[in-house]
């Protein structure tokens, strides 16, 4: 993908963008909140950095409000266990007290691909690291896929749908997070 055509595409589209992460912030930002970032999401990077409300900046933003970005799939799971009685079978019986329920599916969702927030609730799993893993909408357990990979959503997302209307279902299964989409 030629991410300098998408990244005048999406500019024509208004989306801000400053001059892309170097790799020494990449590594930096993966260091930090332990992940690394699938080879097509880290050359859009590279090649501009998007801003802006619903963006994360990741060369400018406050820890706090990353950390919450990349916690925001867990919390919004266990507000749906709290308040819509929400489990998944997959995941064993359910326990009776909420702060188990809470510690299972912690330790269930750190042992899943973490999800990497893109823009707004839309997020790109970090595992496997390759390119071409789908885009994720998360919130609560209306977890759905939004894009068969970074360049299909990108395009859906700022320019419309571009597939007729419909989404092109993902290939691609995605520990843990395919169950959950795939169980609605």
């Amino acid at each position: 993908m030629d991410y300098k055509i998408l990244k005048r595409k999406l500019e024509n589209a208004g989306v801000v963008f400053e001059l892309g992460l170097t790799l020494d912030e990449i590594r930096s930002i993966e260091l930090r909140y332990n992940f690394t970032f699938p080879p097509d999401l880290k050359d859009f990077l590279l090649c501009g950095l998007p801003i802006g409300k619903g963006w994360i900046n990741w060369r400018k933003d406050n820890d706090n409000e990353i950390r919450k970005r990349l916690d925001w799939p867990f919390e919004g799971i266990c507000y749906d266990i709290k308040n819509n009685d929400y489990w998944q079978e997959s995941w064993g019986i359910k326990p009776e007290s909420l702060d188990e329920c809470f510690k299972q599916v912690r330790i269930l969702i750190n042992n899943a691909p973490k999800l990497i927030p893109i823009f707004v609730h839309r997020y790109i799993p970090s595992r496997p690291n390759e390119v071409g893993n789908p885009i994720i909408s998360v919130h609560q357990t209306d977890i759905i896929y939004y894009g068969v990979d970074l360049e299909d959503y990108l395009k859906n997302e700022f320019f419309g749908p571009i597939n007729e209307g419909k989404l092109k279902m993902p290939t691609k299964r995605i520990d843990f997070w395919s169950d959950i989409i795939e169980d609605q």
